[in-house]
């Protein structure tokens, strides 16, 4: 699959996956990685990105046998933000299916 088409959902596939619960970046990349096809280290700018603009919160918390693992959540903005693009997206890829089917 082209990267081109990755790129423009990446941010709102890891969005969705803090709407269900919070997770470590380590985790994120994980479960992305089992469902799409992505480089190692992708996943790691975009959770940075996501946090500057305020959409994303994190904290640190204590594994057993181990160091702290930092969490990432989604704010009340990012979930606002996750809502939009979510229907704007199906909205999108919706029109997208209906032009590539055949009659």
């Amino acid at each position: 699959m082209s990267i081109q088409y990755k790129k423009g959902v990446l941010e709102l596939c890891v969005m969705a996956l803090l709407r269900k619960q919070d997770c470590y970046g380590y985790e994120i990349s994980e479960t992305l990685a089992k469902q799409i096809d992505i480089a190692d280290g992708t996943v790691y700018p975009i959770l940075r990105k996501l946090k500057a603009d305020g959409l994303l919160a994190t904290y640190l918390q204590e594994e057993s046998g181990g160091p702290p693992r930092k969490y990432y959540s989604l704010t009340n903005l990012g979930r606002k933000t996750f809502e939009k693009d979510r229907n704007e997206y199906l909205m999108f890829a919706d029109s997208v299916k209906k032009m590539l089917e055949d009659d």
